[in-house]
């Protein structure tokens, strides 16, 4: 399981609002103790999945929090990688920089490889948003009057799929700390 306390928190910096938050959840940190451990489930149940997701860094024991972060980082990026591979369906570099990130977080490989399979993701994310970029270019010089038009109702797309993405990690967040 994996814990933090009041006194690694504050000391890392923690948000006063959230920190305020938890302390009125335990019944104050007088009664419950500056270095009780506090499970991080609990934190992503009472808190938000941002808060969770900072008291990784603040862990009593990190590397098992620097592993978990990994994981769920590759997890994470393992959900929109269908987007990617459907605009392009040959290039496999993300998906194999995925694998390296969960190979490295079990200790399977070096820093040196999972560095390289980080670079060709990257090298990848920035070809596409670059072709991206520029076929958005070429479609808003001929579609300005539609664009207002749809405004809307992309936003509205876009915020409920950000909420239902945001959703998502959390549940995964809690899933695999309560494991």
């Amino acid at each position: 399981m994996i814990t933090t306390t009041f006194r690694l928190a504050k000391g890392a910096g923690a948000c006063s609002e959230s920190y305020r938050l938890f302390a009125q959840y335990v019944g104050g940190i007088a009664n419950y103790g500056k270095d009780t451990p506090i499970p991080l489930a609990e934190v992503a149940t009472v808190l938000s999945l941002d808060d969770a997701l900072w008291c990784l860094h603040c862990a009593e024991n990190q590397p098992e929090a620097n592993k978990l972060t990994q994981l769920l980082a590759a997890d994470f990026a393992e959900r929109v990688l269908p987007i990617f591979e459907k605009a392009y369906p040959d290039d496999q570099r993300p998906r194999k920089a995925i694998e390296a990130s969960r190979l490295f977080a079990e200790g399977k490989i070096g820093a040196a490889a999972r560095a390289a399979a980080g670079a060709a993701a990257w090298a990848a994310a920035w070809a596409a948003a670059r072709a991206a970029a520029r076929a958005a270019a070429r479609a808003a010089a001929g579609a300005a009057a539609r664009a207002a038009a749809w405004d809307a109702a992309w936003d509205a797309a876009r915020a409920a799929a950000w909420a239902a993405e945001r959703k998502w990690q959390l549940e995964r967040l809690k899933e695999v700390l309560s494991a």
